[in-house]
């Protein structure tokens, strides 16, 4: 209770001062109070995730039991013969199955697993058409569909039951026989999603009301009680209370101003409050990793191998300040052999510590566009954990001999002390592999890259997939405001490191398979079939013919045929779509996209809590320490790491929209208005549908801005056409365009062509 009043007292005071506070104070002032005390959004957070302990036996009889027929409580406490003392636990049971979906309770006091009475329970996910899916609970199930009129007052993120409609399934007519998808309607909501409205604050003469930033919110909120001194226009958090029918609106209550929607500080907080994003760590976190010296103990380095004479390399980005891996690469007569030093957090973050909790509860750092919001305190991420140039670093180590045909033999690992003698970034590298070696170290990285190469070779040749796509790094001036795009190519450099780093978890990953030591894996399972032919339609939509994509050689040649095209980024990005996610589970399940068989996360402790599990279970299995994770905890903590990644990347895309919005709107100004190549990669009665590949955003060319001559939409051709000039518009033709308006709440930017 003291802990509960003591939240309620910061919210007030916190309220307070933020309505007095300029928009820069706003971050300066939670700062202050993260450190005396987990914020409410973060409170929150931690009540709903921090759960990892392994279900109840008597859960799995109760569903066995219920999967069969519907039951009250009292014929399942018979047919299960429970006695008088557990009553009160399998009613617990009930009730905690009921909240969480797993059970829905029927008229008459009936309980019945949803699936056996053609009901579906998940989580919606919500889409910005208005249309919705209830995402499938079981990896092998497929996602229920929801039309706009049956979403009833669901929001995204709710935990709902909906009922399947036999007779709206939707049909699709595909390259194979007719294929169904599942179609339903929401009839009940078991519980409200948690997380935070962020907004923008109207006020009329009569009420208030908030804008949702998410297009997928469609409503506005309208604000009861005290509007905390909100100006109109103030980003604003917002929680939902009540939604009863779709006649009446949403209405909630206003929890914190955020300031002006001017202030690009005020744009990222509102990113960092709608994703629950911790900013500060607790105290006890903070004096936990300041116990740690600066410099290395003498007796740290007992029973490791001492590895700093040797001519090991960092290689990352030029902003980076967190350097989890090393490497040596030196050439023999029958291929290479190769080191891979990687940062020994494990060493200083120990199972069940404050450092642990509160990793394991963040899951990994995020990289928003003005900011890295760590997994770790900096006096370890950029400090003792970071594998700085000349200075004595801790270790775990693999290494291995590669032969001319990519094979690795001789694998071993061991931890060690390590001291770099160089840190490079990508740039400085492929500067380096350009052009021919002049020392020492140039010699290092050629070598690198040589082996590199092999296992790039071998890794296509096993029916891996070239999924990579170049990223936009946006830069920022001291105000945060958007100077310049750049894009990054996925270049040698890049590639060098990246094929060390996928062999280093691949031989982990089976070493402790083959020992059968509990770890969790890195997976990614194949496809749905009926997922890739919904894919085919849309391939066949640009007028690409191709072959049956759930074969792996027809899905490389696919991929290869789109190198250089005008929509290439776009096909690529719906095939990721339609790939099932990425995911951590003890299972060896194996890894689709790399075509591995053995595949976990070993090279990033620094920045993911999964790698670090994955150093633990090493050591264990080396017999370099007695505590390792067990069989039990694994399966949740995989489940919490998933979402916490998932949660991060959305956090991350959303600042560099967000940043990207911000440029293109200052390219309205005529005076700074700069000219761009764009692609046009689908042509439609209202407009041409662009890409510009030089900063990776699409946009739309309105009709109405192709003011040159009358235009004809040639349906059956694809392509537009003056009546008068004969010009003609066809997806793959190249344009120059300038920006012709931002709509920042459907965050969509449209062009006109210039010439």
């Amino acid at each position: 209770m003291k802990q509960k009043k003591l939240s309620r007292g910061l919210k007030r005071d916190l309220k307070k001062r933020v309505n007095k506070a300029s928009a820069n104070s706003v971050e300066r002032i939670f700062h202050a109070d993260c450190n005396k005390e987990a914020t409410k959004f973060d409170g929150a957070r931690r009540v709903r995730k921090a759960n990892f302990s392994a279900p109840d036996p008597l859960e799995a009889k109760v569903l066995k039991v219920l999967g069969k027929e519907a039951c009250s409580a009292s014929r399942l406490l018979k047919v299960l013969n429970i006695s008088l003392k557990e009553h009160a636990l399998c009613k617990k049971i009930l009730r905690k199955l009921e909240a969480q979906g797993s059970i829905i309770a029927l008229k008459g006091s009936q309980y019945i697993v949803p699936k056996t009475a053609d009901l579906y329970t998940g989580i919606i996910q919500m889409h910005a058409t208005g249309t919705a899916h209830v995402l499938a609970q079981q990896p092998h199930e497929p996602d229920l569909y929801i039309s706009h009129e049956n979403t009833a007052t669901a929001l995204d993120g709710d935990l709902v039951v909906a009922r399947l409609l036999t007779n709206r399934s939707s049909h699709f007519r595909g390259l194979k026989p007719k294929k169904i998808r599942l179609e339903g309607k929401v009839i009940r909501i078991l519980q409200r999603s948690k997380k935070p409205i962020i907004g923008t604050f109207k006020h009329s003469n009569n009420f208030s009301f908030l804008i949702a930033d998410d297009p997928r919110f469609g409503h506005n909120l309208y604000l009861g009680g005290d509007t905390l001194g909100a100006k109109d226009g103030d980003k604003v958090v917002a929680i939902l209370e009540q939604w009863e029918n779709r006649h009446n609106p949403p209405e909630g209550k206003l929890l914190e101003v955020l300031g002006s929607s001017e202030n690009p500080e005020v744009a990222m907080l509102s990113i960092i409050r709608k994703h629950e994003l911790p900013i500060a760590f607790r105290s006890d976190v903070l004096s936990e990793a300041a116990r740690f010296d600066s410099c290395l103990d003498p007796k740290d380095l007992l029973g490791r191998e001492d590895l700093r004479g040797r001519p090991m390399i960092t290689i990352d980005p030029e902003d980076a300040r967190d350097f989890d891996d090393a490497i040596e690469v030196q050439s023999t007569a029958t291929g290479w052999d190769i080191s891979v030093h990687i940062a020994d957090v494990a060493h200083y973050v120990l199972p069940g510590s404050a450092l642990d909790e509160e990793a394991r509860l963040r899951g990994n750092s995020v990289y928003l566009v003005d900011r890295v919001i760590p997994m770790l305190p900096e006096h370890l991420s950029n400090g003792l954990c970071s594998l700085r140039p000349h200075e004595d670093r801790l270790a775990f180590s693999v290494f291995a001999s590669i032969d001319h045909e990519g094979k690795a033999h001789h694998v071993r690992f061991a931890r060690s002390v390590i001291r770099s003698i160089a840190r490079l970034t990508y740039k400085q590298a492929l500067m380096m592999l350009v052009n021919p070696p002049k020392d020492l170290l140039a010699e290092r990285v050629h070598a690198a890259w040589s082996c590199a190469h092999v296992l790039r070779k071998r890794r296509f040749a096993h029916g891996a997939l070239d999924l990579e796509m170049p990223e936009v790094k946006v830069w920022l001036d001291e105000r945060g405001i958007p100077i310049k795009l750049e894009r990054i190519e996925n270049d040698i450099s890049h590639q060098l490191i990246e094929e060390l780093m996928l062999l280093t978890n691949e031989l982990v990953a089976r070493h402790l398979t083959r020992t059968k030591q509990p770890t969790l894996y890195r997976v990614h399972e194949k496809p749905d079939a009926s997922k890739l032919d919904e894919y085919r339609e849309l391939v066949a939509s640009y007028g690409v013919q191709t072959g049956d994509l759930a074969h792996r050689r027809e899905l490389q040649k696919f991929l290869n045929g789109l190198k250089g095209k005008a929509f290439e980024s776009a096909l690529k990005i719906g095939l990721l779509k339609s790939l099932k996610r990425a995911r951590y589970t003890p299972e060896p399940l194996g890894h689709f996209g790399l075509q591995k068989r053995d595949y976990a996360h070993f090279t990033s402790p620094i920045r993911r809590y999964a790698d670090l599990m994955t150093h633990r279970a090493l050591a264990k299995q080396l017999g370099l320490t007695r505590a390792g994770p067990s069989s039990r905890e694994l399966t949740h903590i995989g489940e919490h790491l998933s979402l916490t990644e998932r949660t991060a990347g959305d956090a991350e895309k959303e600042s560099v929209r967000l940043k990207k919005l911000d440029f293109f709107q200052a390219q309205q100004d005529p005076q700074r208005q700069k000219i761009f190549n764009a692609h046009i990669i689908e042509v439609r009665n209202y407009g041409l549908f662009i890409e510009l590949p030089d900063v990776l955003i699409s946009g739309l060319i309105p009709m109405s801005t192709l003011d040159d001559d009358f235009y004809l939409f040639d349906a059956l051709h694809n392509k537009l056409i003056g009546r008068k000039h004969k010009k003609i518009y066809r997806a793959g033709h190249l344009l120059k365009v300038v920006v012709y308006k931002v709509d920042r709440w459907k965050q969509q930017v449209d062009f006109r062509v210039v010439d």
